[in-house]
């Protein structure tokens, strides 16, 4: 019988390939090259991928948590709730267009062009005397529009309700949102994000009114008129005289708090010579009755409201 090439097989095992103890430790060390190599490459890999850079550090406040979420859910709100006649407002691109005019750019270098595409998906037509301006009375002033749903501050409009007490930012080198810090306006730069998108929107919105329009103001601090608020320095200045025929203030004091300036006090006939030159007239009246009735509401019992309530 012709020799077996094979190996013989051991009794009690399975014919089969076996190899040497040389043959296994060479093997296994072969394996673990391999696996090392491996390792390193990976690890090669992942130290070469390129990586986001630091967001830079701000003074102001970073981007508002689930800012994403937040602009899409108020813009169905307002659309499908508050204001159904703009229910065909398409929330999907508005949210994607907020998100564009920011992220991957210079946060100290925002401009009106940037909110071009997002001001003309929000576009929202008011009626004629129904614009409510304010300047140091924000809650004063929206506490009388959700009163009288008829009438609108900015914050009443799709873009101004949905961007409200929201912060946010980006940067050149990123294409995700800064939640550490934003530009502050003093601190840093004017050009930021928001500051830029305020005075944008400020801007369209008295651009857009007509008729007689309002503005809330504080009379109870020194700086009733500011003419380096939103209201001093960017929604006065694009009334269209043409289409504003009157301005008329109300200068509001706190309950039982200072009267600093009444509509008599000088600093109030310096917004009517702001006016005057833009041939808009101005009228004056302390402590509006319907505002200070809101006032009265939270303090029945203060003197001053016996004859309101």
């Amino acid at each position: 019988m012709k020799a077996s090439a094979g190996f013989s097989p051991v009794p009690g095992e399975e014919p089969g390939c076996h190899l040497s103890k040389k043959a296994k430790v060479c093997l296994g060390i072969l394996l673990c090259v391999l696996v090392a190599g491996t390792i390193v490459a990976v690890v090669v890999g992942v130290l070469k991928w390129p990586r986001t850079p630091p967001h830079r550090e701000w003074n102001g406040t970073g981007t508002t948590p689930h800012f994403s979420e937040i602009v899409l859910g108020r813009c169905y709100t307002y659309t499908q709730v508050l204001r159904p006649e703009l229910r065909h407002k398409d929330c999907g691109q508005i949210g994607k267009a907020f998100m564009n005019a920011f992220l991957s750019k210079d946060p100290c270098n925002s401009s009106e062009q940037d909110y071009q595409l997002l001001l003309k998906l929000t576009n929202q037509t008011t009626p004629c005397h129904t614009n409510v301006f304010w300047s140091k009375s924000n809650q004063l002033a929206h506490q009388y529009t959700r009163v009288r749903q008829d009438m609108f501050t900015l914050e009443d409009t799709l873009m101004g309700y949905i961007a409200d007490g929201l912060d946010w930012c980006g940067d050149a080198g990123s294409s995700e949102m800064n939640y550490q810090s934003c530009p502050h306006r003093r601190k840093d730069c004017i050009n930021n994000p928001t500051s830029v998108f305020w005075d944008t929107v400020s801007k369209r919105f008295a651009e857009n009114a007509c008729g007689v329009v309002q503005v809330v103001l504080n009379g109870s601090i020194s700086n009733t008129f500011d003419e380096n608020s939103t209201f001093g320095r960017v929604e006065i200045h694009n009334l269209h005289p043409g289409k504003v025929s009157r301005l008329q203030a109300w200068v509001m004091h706190d309950i039982g708090g200072v009267h600093s300036h009444s509509c008599s006090s000088p600093i109030i006939n310096d917004l009517k010579f702001i006016l005057s030159k833009r041939n808009i007239s101005f009228t004056c009246q302390d402590d509006y009755r319907p505002i200070k009735f809101l006032q009265c509401v939270k303090n029945p019992d203060h003197s001053s409201c016996s004859s309101i309530i």
